[in-house]
């Protein structure tokens, strides 16, 4: 039997595998230290903007608890079949993947010395792409079922949104950066989603190159711009690695949202 989810399904396993993965080798599954998530590759402006800028990617598939990742893929599972419908694979996994990185971006802007980790910023450019497909696009889907579903995608943003300017432990900076460059993706893709291959092909390669072309420019910028305040001090690395799992770890156990952590347990020097 054809598996008809295969993007969907292949980025669950994944953010799985790197959770069962943590745990066998001894991360707690429930209240993880921060410590144990930048050593997995969490967001953390000294080390994203100085020698490891992949953790800007790493980022996106770690999570803080099982509560976290259960939030998560239980978001990506039910966006992920609409995405399945509305784009081709390419299309799909491209801006997940971009719409991840603005999340990550747009996070070491506002915060650079607070590690980060989490799926939404990725899951929230998909609501956001999926909302200007199906606004902006000519798709033979029924008026009725078309506005149920943008409903629906704008609920999901606007509620979860809310609730990370509630919460201090979700960082709605990544957020927003995956949901404006989400809908900047899909307005751009929107009018051609059902036009002749050749013509998809040449137009989704168009606005992933700009994408890529603007997401490095970002970065870059935010780079220069706390090149200074997010250097190590001996301080920061000494509350870094001595935190107790208990006192830092994030608390999600009130929210059924879907939300990227910020494990706020030092400022900045």
């Amino acid at each position: 039997m054809r598996n008809t989810t295969p993007i969907t399904t292949a980025l669950v396993g994944i953010n799985v595998a790197v959770f069962a993965a943590m745990t066998l080798t001894g991360v707690s599954p429930v209240a993880p230290t921060t410590a144990q998530l930048v050593r997995w590759g969490a967001n953390w402006g000294p080390l994203s903007l100085g020698l490891q800028p992949w953790r800007i990617l790493s980022s996106n598939y770690l999570h803080v608890g099982i509560l976290h990742i259960g939030f998560n893929m239980w978001c990506l599972w039910n966006l992920g079949l609409l995405a399945e419908h509305i784009f081709d694979p390419w299309t799909y996994l491209l801006t997940y993947t971009a719409c991840g990185l603005a999340g990550s971006i747009a996070s070491l802007w506002l915060h650079p010395m607070i590690p980060g980790a989490g799926a939404s910023g990725a899951i929230f450019g998909l609501a956001g792409a999926l909302i200007a497909a199906l606004y902006l696009g000519h798709l033979p889907i029924p008026k009725g079922a078309m506005r149920s579903t943008l409903r629906s995608l704008v609920a999901f943003a606007g509620y979860n949104l809310l609730l990370g300017r509630l919460s201090p432990h979700i960082d709605n900076s990544a957020h927003i950066g995956g949901l404006l460059c989400g809908l900047a993706v899909g307005a751009l893709l929107a009018k051609h989603l059902t036009a002749p291959p050749e013509v998809r092909r040449a137009w989704r390669g168009i606005t992933f190159v700009a994408a890529a072309v603007l997401l490095f420019v970002l970065f870059e910028m935010v780079k220069r711009q706390n090149a200074q305040p997010v250097q190590p001090t001996e301080n920061s690395l000494h509350q870094l690695y001595s935190v107790p799992a208990s006192s830092s770890s994030a608390s999600l156990t009130d929210s059924t949202a879907c939300p990227r952590m910020a494990k706020v347990t030092f400022c900045s020097a």
